[in-house]
């Protein structure tokens, strides 16, 4: 006989609820050292037992950054996250320099090219100026250098 579907997804629920009730009467510090069923190795990064500073948290929590501004930082980094775009950051550090300038460079199409500095250009990293036909790019303003050094610093730190 054939189980229908419903069957089976109340029988996984079942399963779930006797399984949460189990781990519901593990104390933390079982849960930690892998009690009731969790696997959990002991990794280097990680605590082996719950111990909460309260007051370092509070300390910490009375400086934390609101979301948008979360947000924003996070968009920067996931822009700066493709390598073009950080060959583009690292021109424009030099000098300014148009679209065409910037494609023969980096041996991309203008098109590409293009694409890019309009994703940098989105996060206020770099800004742009026309001259006649052509369009010139450079950094929006020192903080990019800055943070594109203090980066490049890191990397090459021992």
């Amino acid at each position: 006989m054939r189980r229908r579907p419903h069957f089976l997804f109340t029988n996984l629920i079942l399963k779930v609820i006797i399984k949460l009730e189990h781990l519901n009467n593990c104390s933390n510090e079982q849960l930690l050292n892998g009690y009731g069923g969790i696997q959990m190795g002991r990794d280097f990064d990680k605590c082996d037992v719950l111990s909460i500073n309260h007051d370092a948290v509070n300390r910490v929590r009375t400086e934390m950054l609101d979301d948008d501004t979360v947000r924003d930082m996070a968009d920067i980094f996931k822009v700066l996250g493709d390598p073009n775009r950080v060959k583009i950051i690292h021109c424009l550090a030099r000098e300014e320099l148009c679209v065409c300038n910037l494609a023969q460079l980096l041996r991309m199409s203008i098109s590409a090219v293009s694409h890019q500095l309009r994703a940098l250009r989105d996060r206020r990293l770099v800004k742009y100026r026309r001259d006649g036909k052509i369009v010139y790019y450079s950094l929006d303003d020192a903080h990019i250098v800055t943070l594109f050094k203090q980066c490049l610093d890191h990397i090459k730190h021992d």
